[in-house]
């Protein structure tokens, strides 16, 4: 029996609670120990779930968020290999790393949101209010997701500033991106929709400060579970 298959035959219980976070966490300390060496393969979705005695689909979130960040890489019919050994704490969305998207979250989205509740219509109002009832009742990880990308864009449209409807438009799928990473892995769900809550309710009251604050804390709080994920600090 190779090293690998040793591995494999010693079984793993983990919390059904945070399962996903769990498998993902091991598989990233054995790729940054160099146990999974850059080059070599993971092994199959099958046999990962059959050693922590999970789902298939708990495995593929788990290699998702290593793939995103820049540990490997699935490569069609043929699985996931490692492509580094060391981590590689700028994770990137496409075009954006995840400092950048950050760090320009904070300037466009608090002012946003203080604009917002200045300026917002009652129909701004309503279709706010209907999508946060949505996200407190959504189950589907992916469409969770999207409602949220979509609670973002809505509130730069309500600021009624081109400009910051424009940009959060640019970024929206990166956005997406790191919404699926942090529900995944942080988990943020429940305290994402509190947070959304907050700030839809100065924004009902038409409070510039309340409402720049409450978006400042949900930035704050995303930039910190994003960095508990990649192993760094926030600022």
């Amino acid at each position: 029996m190779n090293d690998l298959e040793s591995w494999l035959s010693d079984p793993a219980i983990l919390s059904r609670k945070s399962a996903s976070e769990l498998v993902f966490e091991e598989l990233r300390n054995l790729i940054l120990s160099g146990r999974f060496a850059a080059g070599s393969k993971l092994p199959s979705e099958a046999k990962l779930a059959g050693k922590y005695g999970v789902s298939r689909p708990i495995v593929r979130e788990a290699l998702r968020s290593l793939q995103i960040l820049g540990l490997t890489e699935t490569r069609t019919g043929s699985g996931t290999y490692v492509l580094a050994d060391s981590g590689n704490r700028d994770i990137r969305y496409g075009n954006y790393s995840a400092r950048d998207l950050m760090e320009a979250r904070a300037f466009v989205e608090v002012s946003a949101a203080g604009w917002a509740a200045l300026r917002r219509s009652d129909d701004d109002l309503s279709r706010l209010l209907t999508l946060c009832d949505r996200m407190e009742q959504e189950e589907n990880t992916e469409i969770w997701v999207q409602l949220d990308s979509d609670f973002h864009g809505l509130i730069a449209e309500a600021s009624k500033n081109a400009v910051f409807r424009d940009i959060i438009d640019d970024v929206r799928e990166a956005m997406a991106q790191q919404s699926g990473l942090l529900t995944i892995l942080g988990p943020r769900r429940q305290e994402s929709n509190e947070e959304h809550r907050a700030i839809i309710e100065a924004i009902r009251r038409g409070s510039e400060v309340e409402a720049q604050l409450a978006m400042e804390i949900h930035l704050r709080k995303v930039e910190a579970a994003l960095g508990r994920i990649i192993g760094s600090e926030p600022r």
